[in-house]
């Protein structure tokens, strides 16, 4: 695979990290310390890229104050001859965060870029240049492709614990110098407020950097937003999101635990309990802290397809918003499921138009794993198996007309990726193991948590015939990430075979499992 070597990556963070001294983690617990305010305008959380195609990329940044967004980009780090874009005016309205689209890009090249945030009234003055840099996608097959997965931060109270190094996994990642990284959903927990110190089994304390915001569960917008803020306390995390674009998908913990469309809450931590109040909050920070294209459409939808040139398209899906209610699960006929009649659709036809060599799903929750939704002392179903290993109910329904679709109009290269469990695993599903069996076999890997709670295996369903070829979960649940367990996994497609890998990693980078499949099969 012939990836260019990530060009000056001391310089790229050292670039991006000289604005956030006021953003330090501090040595002491404590709260994260406010901005200074001098004369101009900082950047101080940092940049970032998002949703980052063949010749076009989304760039991201927070003032300290109202600012004009200006975005330099350059073949080399000396920013010789930049290309000037003008991006928008970041105010109170988007707490003072915006995004920025570059088009006309090179494929397949390195580009710097340097954000500089100019005073409204005065453009000459402007702050300290934030730079970083991103990988526009190859549109030569021969370069291959490399990505990183994982999700699950800041959950069950674990935070940035400044002992252990903050969120180290993300150096890991940054390492393997990936194209991009895919969070699978999970980015803050709204719903899981972070305490000063946390005791642990063996009599040790783990610390935790506290905000105010995440003293309790997230209601107002404001606390939101300071959500989406903390884990931008991270220098790791910063440092990564400088130099690794991301694609970002979201499931239940950005709004809270569980949730579904028109749900009204029993939880008394929450004096907000209608969960569509909640997540419209929830929907509007998530727009500002992240560079999402389809975020700035007029229906504002996650779902969405990232075209990643010849040899992969990812198909990032929606489980959340558009879902039913959660209930049992094992109704004969289910027109809405997990996705929604016109986001199944969409996935349909973007599948059956596809080109690519791979096709990625990148789904926020499993599909042959039991994940129960017990919060209302209720056996309801979180996810789409539902534990009767018979013919499809409830939401499988939809999975098996989608499977049904991939076999039948020959769709090749499928593989689905997610998080959720908390844990790691590959799982195989077959027909011959199946009581469905209108499908062509596919793998499904999960990997995470990136920095969170890791918790036992979930039991798998025999409807699709899964079965786990590889699995690393502790035995009881909530284990700290002190004690490890903490994943991630990759992906690597070469650019002259075609094989895709896939290695499912521990936070050090160590190989636990490795998986190669070959292109242009319907099934694998």
């Amino acid at each position: 695979m012939s990836h260019r070597p990530a060009p000056g990556r001391r310089s790229v963070l050292r670039g991006s990290l000289a604005a956030t001294a006021a953003l330090s983690l501090p040595t002491a617990l404590g709260t994260a310390p406010a901005f200074a305010r001098s004369g101009r305008p900082e950047a101080g959380w940092g940049v970032q890229t998002g949703d980052v195609t063949t010749d076009s990329g989304l760039v991201w940044v927070r003032s300290d104050r109202p600012a004009r967004m200006i975005v330099e980009t350059s073949a080399t780090e000396s920013f010789r001859n930049p290309r000037r874009w003008r991006g928008p005016l970041l105010g109170a309205d988007t707490d003072f965060t915006g995004t920025t689209r570059l088009r006309g890009l090179p494929s397949g090249e390195q580009i710097h870029y340097r954000v500089l945030l100019a005073d409204p009234d005065d453009p000459r003055r402007t702050g300290e240049p934030v730079t970083g840099t991103f990988r526009t996608a190859s549109a030569r097959r021969r370069d291959g492709v490399r990505f990183v997965w994982s999700g699950d931060l800041a959950g069950q109270g674990w935070g940035i614990n400044p002992d252990l190094g903050g969120y180290r996994i993300y150096d890991t990642m940054a390492g393997l110098d990936p194209d991009f990284f895919i969070c699978s959903g999970d980015n803050i927990y709204a719903d899981g407020p972070i305490s000063p110190t946390v005791p642990l089994p063996d009599g040790r304390t783990w610390r935790n950097i506290t905000t105010e915001e995440k003293s309790k569960v997230a209601e107002t917008l404001a606390e939101f937003r300071g959500n989406f803020r903390y884990n931008l306390l991270d220098e790791n995390l910063r440092a990564f999101n400088a130099q690794v674009p991301s694609i970002i998908q979201w499931d239940d913990h950005e709004v809270t635990n569980n949730w579904y469309p028109g749900e009204i809450l029993g939880d008394a931590r929450y004096t907000e309990k209608s969960v569509d109040v909640l997540a419209a909050r929830a929907r509007q920070a998530f727009s500002e802290y992240y560079p999402i294209s389809t975020l700035r459409r007029p229906d504002g939808r996650v779902y969405r397809t990232q075209h990643h040139g010849p040899l992969l398209d990812v198909f990032v899906l929606d489980m959340r918003t558009h879902r039913n209610a959660n209930s049992p699960d094992d109704q004969s006929t289910d027109p809405v499921g997990i996705l929604g009649r016109e986001q199944l659709e969409w996935l349909k036809r973007e599948l059956s138009r596809s080109r690519a060599v791979w096709k990625v799903i990148a789904s926020d929750m499993p599909i042959g794993l039991v994940v129960p939704d017990t919060g209302d002392g209720k056996p309801n179903i979180e996810a789409v198996a539902q534990g009767d290993p018979g013919a499809p109910l409830g939401r499988e329904l939809q999975i098996a007309e989608l499977l049904r679709f991939i076999k039948h109009r020959r769709i090749t290269g499928t593989v689905w990726l997610t998080a959720d469990v908390h844990y790691t695993s590959a799982q195989h599903y077959q027909p011959s193991r199946a009581a469905f069996t209108d499908f062509a076999p596919f793998w499904e890997f999960v990997s995470g948590p990136l920095n969170a709670g890791s918790f036992p295996a979930n039991a798998l369903d025999g409807t699709f015939g899964p079965e786990r070829v590889f699995l690393k979960a502790p035995a009881v649940a909530n284990v700290s990430p002190a004690e490890g367990y903490q994943f991630f996994g990759e992906v690597d497609i070469d650019g002259d075979s075609g094989e895709l890998t896939v290695r499912l990693r521990e936070q050090d980078g160590t190989v636990l499992f490795t998986q190669v499949l070959q292109p242009g099969r319907v099934g694998q």
